[in-house]
C-alpha cells in the first residue's frame, strides 16, 4: 500500500510540475506578445488555396533584408496557429520576397529589447512558433532564395524540405555575434544533419550553398530563381496527391518517430491509422482497386 500510494503521489507531483511549466510557458509567450507586437515594421503574408491545399507564407520585409521584427514575429506566430487548425490543408511553402530569404533578427526590434529577460521572452515565443511549424501535420518546404543568415538560417531547419536556388545561401553567423541560436535551429540542425556537422557549421559559421546543401542532405532539390514558386508547387504537390486527412496522418506518424520514444510512436501510429481504416478514402481506394494499379 505505501509503494502504490508514493507512486500515485510522485504521478500527482509530476502532472503538477508539468501544469505548472505549461502555464508559465504560457504566461511568456503572452508577454512576449504584448513586447513585441509594436515593434518594427514588415509583414508575413499567408495565402491559402483549398483547391490544392497549399498554404505559402511570405516574409515581406525588403527594405531590411526580410529581417524579422518584432512585430513580423507575432505574425507568424498567429500564421502558425492558423495553420495547425487547416484541416483541408496538405502543404506549405515557407518563402520570401526581394533578392534575401532572411537576414535574421530586425536591428531595431534587437535594440529595444537587448537584454537577457527581453531575450528570453523573444526566444520563448519563436520556439513556440518554430515548434508548432516544425510538428506541423502540414508537409512543409522552406524555398530558399537569397542568403539566410542567422536567425533567417534557423527558420530553413523548421520545415520537412528545403529548395535551393543557385543563389540560395546559408549561414548560422550567431557565434560571430556574440550568442548563440535563439530561435530553436541548433536543436533541429543537430536532427537535420548529426551532432557533429552541426557543430561544425555553428563554430565556423560555414556557408552553405546549394551544392553543399545538396551534398550534405541538407536540401533536397534546386529550383530556378526566375520559376521558384512555381517550380516549388510542382515538387510538393507531386507529395500531396492523397486525400489531406491521410496526407495529415502519415505527416503525423513522422513526426511522432522523430520526436518520441519508440513505444509511444507505436501506439500513436496505431491511433492514426483505425480512423481512416473503412474511411471514405480507403473505401474508394478499395472500389477502385487501386493497391493493383
Amino acid at each position: 500500500m505505501i509503494c502504490t500510494r508514493r507512486s500515485h503521489k510522485q504521478v500527482w507531483n509530476i502532472w503538477k510540475k508539468t501544469l505548472q511549466c505549461q502555464r508559465h510557458h504560457s504566461t511568456l509567450v503572452d508577454q512576449a506578445r504584448a513586447k513585441l507586437s509594436s515593434l518594427g515594421h514588415g509583414q508575413v503574408l499567408l495565402e491559402k488555396d483549398p483547391s490544392s491545399g497549399i498554404a505559402v507564407v511570405t516574409l515581406d520585409h525588403q527594405e531590411k533584408k526580410n529581417a524579422l521584427s518584432g512585430s513580423m514575429m507575432v505574425q507568424l506566430a498567429d500564421i502558425a496557429e492558423d495553420l495547425s487548425h487547416w484541416k483541408e490543408g496538405k502543404g506549405m511553402i515557407f518563402q520570401a520576397e526581394g533578392d534575401f530569404f532572411c537576414s535574421g533578427g530586425d536591428l531595431t526590434t534587437v535594440k529595444a529589447i537587448s537584454n537577457p529577460d527581453d531575450g528570453l521572452l523573444m526566444s520563448t515565443l519563436m520556439h513556440d512558433t518554430l515548434t508548432k511549424i516544425y510538428s506541423s501535420p502540414l508537409l512543409t518546404v522552406c524555398l530558399v532564395h537569397g542568403k539566410a543568415l542567422g536567425g533567417g538560417a534557423e527558420l530553413t531547419t523548421v520545415t520537412d524540405f528545403r529548395l535551393f536556388t543557385e543563389t540560395g545561401e546559408v549561414c548560422f553567423v550567431q557565434g560571430r555575434m556574440g550568442v548563440v541560436t535563439g530561435w530553436g535551429g541548433g536543436t533541429r540542425l543537430v536532427k537535420l544533419v548529426g551532432a557533429n556537422r552541426a557543430l561544425d557549421l555553428l563554430t565556423t559559421s560555414r556557408k552553405l550553398d546549394a551544392s553543399l546543401a545538396l551534398e550534405m542532405c541538407y536540401a533536397d532539390q534546386t529550383v530556378s530563381s526566375k520559376d521558384r514558386l512555381a517550380e516549388t508547387k510542382v515538387w510538393l504537390q507531386e507529395r500531396l496527391s492523397y486525400d489531406s486527412e491521410v496526407t495529415q496522418a502519415l505527416k503525423r506518424i513522422v513526426v511522432d518517430a522523430r520526436d518520441l520514444p519508440f513505444e509511444e510512436s507505436l501506439l500513436k501510429e496505431r491511433r492514426n491509422f483505425s480512423p481512416l481504416w473503412g474511411g471514405p478514402a480507403n473505401v474508394r481506394a478499395l472500389k477502385g482497386n487501386l493497391k493493383h494499379k
